[in-house]
């Protein structure tokens, strides 16, 4: 750039720069209209030159763009994997605090019961019978020996169903059972409650129950059939109904496990001073008893071999291992000792099914698709545990699926998305039904639940797709482009023999039953302004290019005869309108078509019937009304053209498509057949 170029660029630039004080300057300084010219070009070129340098700038930051978007997708994914392994370190160590509590609580207990054993005991019993004194109905309660109270408190009981509430009721937990009694409303003396329900600790599961807004704070009781909802005053108050109901239940099992075994020895003790010779085949049975052989290396290391597989993970040698013991004790007979060795084996069991279950929960990471489930689904369905194992499954790839709808960007261009939106959709749902075929082969009753989560997927992603076309207003041709992709995508899945179209369009039918009202609305409103504003004059296109335009147009309508309308000039015998309310009205047909349900068939049919009548309607008026005999007869050649040309054509259109004739068109025709008249008549359609 040349020195003054340069000095004009610094003057422009500068912050106090004033354009009225520079141009009137510049006015005053010029000779004439050349200076002022070539100051004008001088601006011209730096002005050129800052676009191009613009240009340079915009390409140059859009790599850096790109760049950085790379960079902060890879640290997306590190930030996934590094909240993955902080969720694994925290579940650790919650572990291992649970532990420590519960030793620390364990030797507590055992303490203070070695220090106050009897009274301890005599104490909770003297405060249960205070209180079943406030209990009417509950008397007969104590008649149990060794019952004694644990634990009571206020709790509101909730509607299992429609999560109202239902009474307010007391608790009373006991060292064997417990007791529900609601509050009396006309107390009587110390009677305070009234004996509701009581139930056995072995009767029934207790669940913990998530905290949903307003809902907070409550547990389940589980007795089949039948479940209760309680509702503690604080979490504290629920944590600590949770735990002592907990500690009571295993408190209960053990000791009934040491009371059945402890009542073993003491049956057949004459069996020992028998003098009847033929008390030896009685004795065989209890030969046959001790000769299971449990002194064998891999069995006695067993239940530690089993933990050190479930903390190397190695699900696989873990199920190797209960599969051999299963076969070595299969038609031998149950004695005590195989009793205890099934009971440690059977606690392994459940941490080794615990550990799967999480392994398949949607806490972890979806990353690997559906084969990275393999692994635990196949072990899962080897200890028979296939129906969890398909749930764990489905419900694992319906988060992946809903995760990769959720991080797709919404993209401006709708078709794009859309694209994108089944591309995603479909090939997981196909993946995941090659993957369930291959895990649940042998499992042909896990094939239904299949088939309702397909379902339940589809719904999902109809709501994506609904959101993005219908809710966004989209042109009808845009959402008919749209709903033709996913019905191409969704035809894919045939070939795995799933067929999930009739799903697809049952839900996409009120979608577009509202499209197709709303866009038959606009076209409505487009041509009566149009007609408000029709002056029954000939189109002047002015240039042959353009007549050949519209006859191109006209006759990819299907509207052949409109040739004859047209001459050598540039004029077209017919008006504006009625041109523009045929091209408009063929392109909904055509966009409809596309878009046509079986139950839409009356929805678009009816959307026809009263596009068409709108236009029919006015040229009938426009006839009625119009004096002049030439414009009555140009307005009576574009009824022709609307009965002759364009509704045969919609009928014929409408019948190749559907295969159904369209009776409602055909019955319109008919009811507006137009009259040849004379110009002074005054009568048009009948």
């Amino acid at each position: 750039m040349t020195e003054t170029g340069n000095r004009l660029r610094k003057q422009l630039e500068s912050p106090n720069f004033d354009p009225q004080n520079y141009v009137k300057q510049l006015s005053q300084q010029s000779d004439g209209d050349r200076d002022l010219q070539e100051h004008r070009q001088k601006i011209q070129n730096l002005a050129d030159e800052t676009a191009q340098n613009l240009k340079k700038n915009v390409y140059k930051n859009y790599r850096q763009f790109i760049e950085t978007a790379k960079e902060i997708s890879y640290l997306e994914s590190e930030m996934y994997q590094l909240s993955h392994i902080l969720t694994e370190q925290k579940s650790i160590m919650e572990s291992i605090t649970q532990a420590l509590l519960s030793t620390d609580k364990d030797e507590t207990s055992k303490e203070m019961q070695a220090a106050f054993p009897k009274e301890t005991e005599d104490v909770k019993q003297r405060n249960l019978t205070s209180l079943l004194e406030k209990v009417e109905g509950g008397k007969n309660i104590m008649d149990i020996p060794g019952r004694h109270l644990v634990y009571n408190g206020d709790l509101s009981e909730f509607d299992v169903d429609h999560m109202s509430l239902i009474q307010k009721v007391h608790a009373f937990l006991m060292n064997d059972c417990l007791l529900i009694a609601t509050w009396l409303a006309n107390r009587r003396g110390t009677v305070k409650y009234k004996y509701n329900a009581l139930y056995e600790l072995d009767s029934f599961a207790v669940v913990n129950v998530k905290d949903n807004a307003p809902m907070k704070d409550m547990f389940k009781i589980l007795m089949f059939p039948d479940s209760r909802i309680f509702q503690a005053e604080n979490s504290k108050v629920k944590k600590e109904w949770l735990e002592i109901l907990d500690e009571t239940k295993k408190k209960k099992v053990t000791k009934d496990k040491h009371e059945k075994e402890e009542e073993i020895p003491t049956s057949p003790v004459r069996a020992e001073v028998s003098t009847n010779p033929f008390d030896e085949d009685d004795g065989e049975p209890a030969g046959t008893e001790e000769s299971v052989d449990l002194s064998l290396d891999w069995i006695q290391e067993l239940p530690e071999d089993l933990d050190v597989c479930i903390a190397q993970r190695d699900f696989e040698g873990a199920v190797d291992l209960l599969d051999k013991l299963n076969e070595y004790l299969k038609d031998q007979p149950v004695t005590p000792k195989v009793k205890e060795l099934r009971s440690k084996v059977d606690d392994r069991v459940r941490q080794l099914t615990e550990v799967l279950v999480f392994e398949l929960s949607p806490d972890r990471s979806l990353r690997g698709g559906p084969k990275a489930t393999r692994r635990a689904v196949s072990q899962l369905i080897r200890l028979g545990q296939s129906t969890k194992a398909c749930e764990l499954f489905l419900n694992n790839r319906a988060a992946a699926v809903q995760t990769a709808i959720r991080q797709l960007r919404i993209e401006g261009a709708t078709l794009l998305y859309i694209h994108k939106l089944c591309n995603i959709f479909f090939t997981s749902v196909l993946e995941t039904a090659k993957e369930f075929k291959m895990d649940f082969a042998r499992n042909t009753g896990c094939y239904s639940a299949f088939v309702v989560w397909s379902r339940s997927a589809m719904r999902m992603f109809v709501d994506a797709f609904s959101k993005q076309v219908f809710d966004s207003k989209e042109s009808l041709s845009t959402a008919a482009e749209c709903v033709k992709v996913a019905k191409e995508h969704c035809q894919q899945l045939t070939d795995i023999g799933l067929d999930l179209t009739f799903t697809l369009q049952s839900l996409l039918v009120k979608d577009i039953k509202a499209a197709l009202q709303s866009y038959k609305d606009i076209i409505i409103e487009a041509t009566k302004h149009r007609n408000s504003e029709e002056m029954w004059r000939r189109m002047n296109l002015m240039t042959p290019e353009a007549v050949a335009k519209v006859k191109e147009e006209m006759r990819s309508c299907g509207m052949g005869s409109f040739e004859q309308y047209t001459g050598e000039d540039c004029w077209v015998n017919l008006s504006y309108t009625i041109v523009a309310f045929t091209k408009q009205m063929m392109s909904f047909l055509e966009e409809g078509l596309k878009l046509y349900l079986p139950e839409l068939h009356m929805v678009l049919l009816e959307s026809l019937r009263e596009i068409i009548l709108v236009a029919v309607q006015h040229v009938d008026y426009s006839v009625r009304c119009e004096q002049d005999p030439e414009k009555k007869s140009f307005i009576l050649q574009n009824a022709s053209f609307l009965h002759d040309t364009v509704l045969p054509v919609v009928e014929k259109r409408f019948e190749e498509a559907v295969g159904k004739p369209a009776k409602q068109l055909q019955d319109l025709r008919k009811s507006t057949r137009p009259v040849r008249i004379n110009p002074e008549s005054t009568t048009s359609l009948v």
